[in-house]
């Protein structure tokens, strides 16, 4: 099987190793005497114990976590709890932190170290597509809250990237499907031979046991899209919003559906609704528009949201709260042509409008 090595460069450079063993790395982080935090999901105590072995063999005193699975670990009552642990054991600054598990354990996790005494180092297992391509790398972290998603949050870059590609092996389908959205966002904003790769082969896409390499390759393109664009612009000032295509749409869509759609398909809905409205805009062709809902539906994406249709002033509510807006202005990532993101700054309501409705019906 393939593996690769991704250097993020900038300020803190660090690798992502996407390699078959790679929890063995964890002893580069170890040493006599030194403190780590592991903080994992639930069911994945074989992967723990792998990485508690490694950690130990190395001298480290270890101590466990587990949060609750998805977004219902980035509660601010979960965070506490984690500090109070740290607290209670007496972490210093020179210990670490190891996310293991899927985005939102990244994004506790590295959290959790941003936080503590002001910064301590993080490394990240992620054991789902989502949590390699999105939110192991980059050092955005963050919690949710009641009025939105990941609003409390800090740049914090990891000091490694772990992920073996068995653990992805693992995965529900849905759930893998799900983080090929972001694979597949990185195709749009910046390298097109990911959709090249997925357009001609959408059911292997889909299938990281049935075809391993071609999936090491998805993942090292996307992780590579995110490195470059990190390593220009770590805190999100210009460039590195490119990252969030679809998402202020699809952040809205998980915010009203109270986090119970999967990240993956309400981004992919998202990107569509900004494809639609940058069309409108005069922005993107009618090729490149439907080229959106063809190859996200390929892999069973979904592309549509019937379920917003008369929801239409809560989501917009959502999306004033988004990150990118400024004042009572939208900003959306869209593009100018494939690979050629830009910004779409105020468009009119009743292209917002329009733009909504053609996903909803």
């Amino acid at each position: 099987m393939n593996s690769r090595t991704v250097q993020v460069r900038g300020d803190r450079p660090y690798p992502v190793h996407i390699e078959a063993g790679a929890v063995s790395r964890l002893v580069e982080h170890s040493r006599p005497g030194r403190r780590v935090l592991v903080v994992h999901q639930p069911g994945r105590d074989e992967l723990v114990a792998q990485a508690v072995k490694v950690l130990e063999s190395a001298g480290a005193q270890v101590v466990r976590e587990q949060v609750p699975d998805a977004e219902a670990a980035k509660r601010a009552e979960v965070l506490v709890g984690l500090w109070g642990r740290l607290g209670q054991e007496g972490f210093t600054r020179d210990d670490l932190v190891v996310g293991v598990g899927g985005g939102a354990v990244t994004d506790l996790a590295g959290f959790v170290a941003a936080s503590w005494l002001r910064g301590v180092q993080v490394v990240h297992l992620p054991t789902s597509l989502l949590g390699v391509v999105d939110a192991a790398v980059g050092g955005k972290t963050g919690i949710n809250t009641a009025e939105g998603k990941n609003l409390v949050g800090a740049f914090h870059p990891p000091a490694a990237v772990l992920c073996d590609p068995a653990w992805l092996h693992t995965m529900p389908r849905a759930d893998y499907v799900s983080g090929l959205a972001e694979v597949l966002k990185c195709g749009f904003v910046a390298d097109p031979q990911i959709l090249d790769l997925v357009e001609a082969r959408p059911e292997e896409a889909t299938d990281p046991v049935g075809d391993p390499e071609l999936a090491v390759e998805l993942v090292a393109r996307a992780v590579q899209v995110k490195a470059d664009v990190v390593a220009a612009d770590l805190t999100e000032s210009s460039l590195r919003e490119v990252l969030n295509y679809g998402h202020t749409y699809g952040h809205a869509v998980e915010l009203v559906e109270d986090y119970t759609w999967r990240h993956g398909d309400a981004v992919a809905v998202g990107m569509v609704f900004v494809a639609e409205l940058a069309h409108r805009a005069g922005l993107v062709d009618q090729a490149l528009l439907e080229r959106h809902r063809r190859v996200l539906s390929a892999v069973g994406l979904p592309t549509t949201y019937p379920a917003g249709a008369g929801r239409w002033e809560e989501l917009r509510a959502a999306m004033a709260r988004d990150k990118k807006s400024r004042g009572t202005t939208l900003r959306f990532v869209a593009l100018a042509a494939l690979a050629r993101p830009t910004r779409l700054v105020g468009p009119p309501e009743e292209l917002l409008q329009a733009a909504h409705v053609a996903v909803t019906t």
